[in-house]
């Protein structure tokens, strides 16, 4: 089974998954609350909520809670893996706290979701960087992302 990029419409139920998750990854940066008692929030308090916190009711809950225990659970493995693709003035501590929760979630379906194409992967985590972003985060976002997925699915960008 393969995922296909958005077409420009309404987010799809995967794209609301992700986006909850960024948004929960965000939330677990902040160091107060263990990412299992975030899923639990957002699974059912903040479900169907309307605006930034919320997570809409026909988002994808396995792929939500897959990426938020995924991304947490290989924190350190993933940090380094995005640190070894930032540019050389930059460190993990310098990039927006958004922005790490984004190239978390990135990362890990990058390394741990091989049955997501790469391209798909960054695209959806390039287009969440649009919904809050417009300056140059997005591309930053792309640009790492890209040279992680170089780095760990090289095979699969090929041809």
């Amino acid at each position: 089974m393969s995922e296909q990029q958005g077409s420009g419409r309404a987010p799809s139920r995967r794209q609301a998954a992700r986006l909850a998750a960024v948004q929960a990854l965000y939330q677990w940066q902040e160091g107060q609350d263990a990412p299992g008692d975030i899923i639990e929030q957002f699974l059912k308090v903040r479900i169907g909520e309307a605006g930034e916190g919320g997570m809409r009711r026909d988002a994808d809950r396995p792929l939500f809670k897959d990426v938020v225990e995924g991304a947490a659970g290989h924190k350190e493995e993933l940090q380094q893996t995005v640190s070894a693709a930032l540019a050389r003035d930059w460190t993990w501590g310098r990039v927006d706290r958004l922005v790490r929760a984004i190239l978390l979630a990135g990362t890990y379906e990058l390394v741990h979701r091989h049955d997501v194409p790469p391209k798909v992967a960054i695209n959806e985590y390039v287009e969440i960087a649009h919904a809050f972003y417009d300056q140059g985060e997005p591309t930053f976002v792309n640009s790492v992302l890209d040279r992680v997925a170089r780095q760990v699915r090289a095979s699969e960008l090929t041809g």
